[in-house]
């Protein structure tokens, strides 16, 4: 009989460890593309002017951080941030974004959230856009360049893309919807030949029967049945990357004439409606309690949204924050972060304690109990205090941002250095454009200001200093958290962008 009892305590611990397994949460990251903070109708009563009745729900089931920001202003770099817990610039991507036919930008030996939690039992997918570059299958030895090569074998394999970065699944696109190519990936292979040729702004290869229109629903389609999949014995990873509302702005045909601010408007709406269908798709699975839903956007609206025409209308995509998409004004960067946790967070709660999204990797790591690995991570700061509405403890300093053009900006408690004369993006005055005689960077008190309209970094030359001393040793030091130095990815980091 002894066999048998050991046998049966050898069950129970199985049994046993299964359960403490499951009792670990639940983690679904929503990131829509080009969502401004002002586009959530919750975020911004006043002068927003789009129905999203989805989003409004989630906050008020759960919480919402008011001072949340994307490391970039722009797609790629906040991807690479928000999967590595590192900040983009610390990569040979200095500015601007990945195409898609780019080369990975995260490294093989870089550890992902997606990869982290794999190695602690979880089952990981990534449904959407990825935009983080990725090895295409030529035919030849020649890798060519441009949106539109000549020789992709569509029959091969492709290489370093997010199953070989810590996801069990992916079901998507390689890059923006208006990049080519255009055509799915599942896995690591294309799903059919790209033998035509189709402009969604850029013209290039595409799967004949693949249309733009089609996307956002396939992605909300996707994620409905990766979450169905999943048992609750098991926890589970999903990261849904939308393509909307960014361009092309093509909301599909029971969305169009929806909302009286035309296409944006509709495709905003659209957007907000699969947020409900996977929030339903989690609630339907018996998920719900135990499961860390997310909702937040890689950057502000973008110019394409036509905010000009849209403010005219009365709905300003950015609330009352200066700027919008690329810039480092925080239009740019400080976007809707909603979170749901009904096991452990107070229904229609708030946080005003600023955060960034590269600290998805160690509020992961907290929430399961486990500690972020050396060589990971090294931006990355827990906010699983803030889901319990207690003060986040960071040995971070503060958090940096990053324009399109590659410009720096520190923000610390209430201040924030632009080491910029003008948004060091898109909006006017860029940086070529500025005035001569403007100083030679800005400094605001963002409690006083939140708008960013006086430039106090000639008065307060003291704060500008500290925040410029702090963010220098920040990027010197490999790392903005406690622990070892650690090493960027290129030897040298232009701090100023512009002529000083």
């Amino acid at each position: 009989m002894k066999p048998l009892l050991n046998l049966a305590l050898y069950l129970t611990l199985l049994s046993v460890l299964g359960a403490q397994d499951a009792s670990n949460p639940n983690v679904v990251f929503i990131l829509a593309d080009d969502f401004g903070y002002g586009d959530a109708q919750c975020l911004n009563p006043e002068r927003g002017k789009i129905a999203t009745p989805a989003i409004d729900k989630l906050a008020e089931q759960g919480m919402t951080f008011t001072d949340a920001h994307s490391t970039s202003s722009v797609c790629t770099p906040t991807r690479y941030a928000i999967l590595t817990g590192r900040y983009n610039w610390r990569t040979h991507l200095q500015k601007s974004v990945l195409y898609g036919f780019g080369e990975p930008l995260i490294a093989k030996d870089r550890l992902t959230v997606a990869g982290f939690l794999k190695q602690q039992g979880y089952t990981t997918g990534a449904i959407g856009k990825w935009h983080l570059g990725l090895d295409m299958p030529f035919t030849d030895d020649t890798r060519t360049k441009g949106h539109h090569p000549k020789n992709i074998d569509w029959k091969g394999k492709v290489k370093n893309g997010p199953v070989d970065r810590g996801f069990d699944y992916f079901h998507g696109i390689s890059a923006s919807l208006d990049m080519t190519p255009y055509i799915y990936i599942e896995n690591d292979r294309f799903v059919g030949e790209a033998t035509a040729t189709k402009a969604f702004h850029r013209k290039g290869p595409a799967e004949p029967d693949f249309e733009a229109i089609d996307v956002l629903p396939m992605i909300g389609k996707k994620a409905v049945e990766f979450i169905s999949r999943q048992k609750a014995s098991k926890p589970f990873f999903a990261y849904v990357a939308f393509t909307s509302p960014h361009t092309p702005i093509l909301p599909s045909k029971e969305w169009q004439g929806k909302s009286p601010l035309g296409k944006y408007g509709d495709f905003v709406m659209q957007t907000d409606a699969i947020v409900g269908d996977i929030v339903q798709a989690i609630d339907d699975a018996g998920f719900s309690e135990n499961t860390l839903v997310i909702f937040t956007t890689d950057n502000g609206c973008s110019n394409a949204a036509g905010i000009d025409e849209l403010e005219k209308k009365g709905h300003y995509p950015s609330a009352l924050l200066r700027g919008s998409k690329a810039d480092l004004w925080d239009g740019g960067h400080r976007v809707p972060f909603i979170a749901r946790w009904p096991k452990v967070i107070q229904p229609q709660s708030t946080s005003d304690q600023l955060i960034c999204q590269a600290d998805l990797m160690a509020t992961c790591a907290d929430l399961i109990g486990a500690k972020v690995p050396d060589g990971a991570g090294e931006d990355s700061v827990s906010f699983k205090a803030a889901l319990r509405g207690e003060p986040i403890i960071s040995s971070r300093v503060g958090v940096i941002h990053h324009s399109i053009d590659g410009c720096f900006a520190y923000r610390q408690d209430k201040w924030k250095l632009l080491l910029a004369r003008g948004s060091g993006g898109w909006t006017a005055p860029r940086e070529n454009k500025v005035p001569a005689g403007s100083p030679e960077a800005q400094l605001y008190d963002m409690e006083a200001d939140p708008s960013e309209t006086t430039n106090l970094y000639a008065s307060k030359p003291e704060i500008a200093a500290k925040l410029l001393a702090q963010l220098t040793s920040d990027i010197e030091r490999g790392r903005s958290t406690e622990g070892s130095p650690a090493k960027n990815d290129i030897d040298k980091i232009v701090l100023w962008k512009s002529n000083k």
